[in-house]
């Protein structure tokens, strides 16, 4: 028989793509904002018991937190959706989390960072405070029905092309316009295709921890990966580079998750760079290329989740 899943902010990046890669395997329920206000713990728990819900994934998030000023009325409502969902935890049979390598704390450089690490410092951004809020207490109840999937660089189809690097290069050089970057950073890149498998496998497992550094332990800092998109196209695009130097590195360990997925691999970043362009470029006439033009955004403050 089919599980019921319910996918919490199905309309944004993560939430398209685990929509799509679910619905053939599982029973998918998607509900819109006006279908499901998660704000609201007694619609959250009626719509749970309502529709037989088994298993929930937790990707929605009220406000645009990454990359945008602090915002603490944002903070107030992304802890009250998390609380609303985890609540239901013993009404299914598993709920799957996705936190941040921000709750690390971005303001330092992040090398190779283990679960382990966590708590040393508490976040000084909002976001990152938030996910720090959630992680902690999953850590302190450490049921391993309820999982946090601690996410770093995650790219792919669906990614908001005007804020996230490796989507943005992509665009713009099929554009024939200047790949832009604020200031070189090493990051730690998983293909979203990686991530749809990832999720898949802890929704039908048991697992031995209850959180996960998620990414591919593989370093990639973004003026190399700029080239890398320019050796793959016919253009190559001027690469503009406005601070010298190195951002905070933003890299983890995934020893964890590699112990508990014995057969896990990871999409090469070249690999997952040419599917990606060649998907944008199937659909560029869909893109607004004047406001692609008019772009002046700080790129490396918005990257990472």
């Amino acid at each position: 028989m089919k599980k019921n899943i319910l996918i919490a902010g199905s309309s944004g990046f993560i939430g398209k793509n685990l929509v799509e890669y679910f619905s053939s395997k599982v029973h998918v329920f998607a509900p819109s904002h006006a279908e499901l206000e998660l704000l609201d713990d007694n619609k959250v728990y009626d719509y749970i018991i309502r529709h037989n819900i088994n298993i929930i994934i937790h990707a929605a998030s009220v406000g645009g937190l990454r990359g945008r000023a602090e915002n603490k009325e944002e903070v107030y409502f992304n802890l009250r959706i998390f609380f609303n969902l985890i609540k239901n935890f013993s009404r299914v049979q598993k709920i799957i989390f996705f936190g941040s390598g921000a709750e690390y704390d971005k303001s330092r450089p992040l090398v190779n960072i283990s679960e382990t690490d966590f708590g040393v410092n508490i976040p000084e951004d909002s976001y990152g405070f938030y996910k720090y809020v959630c992680s902690k207490y999953l850590e302190g109840i450490s049921v391993t029905r309820i999982i946090n999937l601690r996410l770093f660089g995650v790219y792919g189809k669906y990614e908001n092309y005007f804020y996230r690097f490796i989507s943005n290069a992509i665009v713009k050089n099929l554009l024939h316009l200047a790949i832009d970057i604020n200031q070189n950073v090493y990051f730690d890149y998983l293909y979203i295709d990686d991530l749809m498998k990832i999720v898949d496998y802890f929704i039908k497992n048991e697992t031995k921890s209850n959180i996960y550094n998620t990414s591919s332990a593989s370093r990639s800092d973004l003026i190399t990966i700029a080239q890398r998109i320019n050796q793959i196209s016919t253009y190559q695009s001027p690469i503009i580079v406005r601070k010298k130097g190195f951002n905070n590195e933003y890299t983890a360990s995934n020893d964890r998750l590699k112990r508990e997925i014995k057969d896990l691999r990871f999409t090469s970043l070249d690999a997952g760079i040419r599917s990606l362009y060649h998907w944008y470029k199937k659909r560029l006439n869909s893109v607004p290329i004047d406001k692609i033009r008019q772009q002046q955004t700080d790129l490396t403050g918005t990257e990472g989740l």
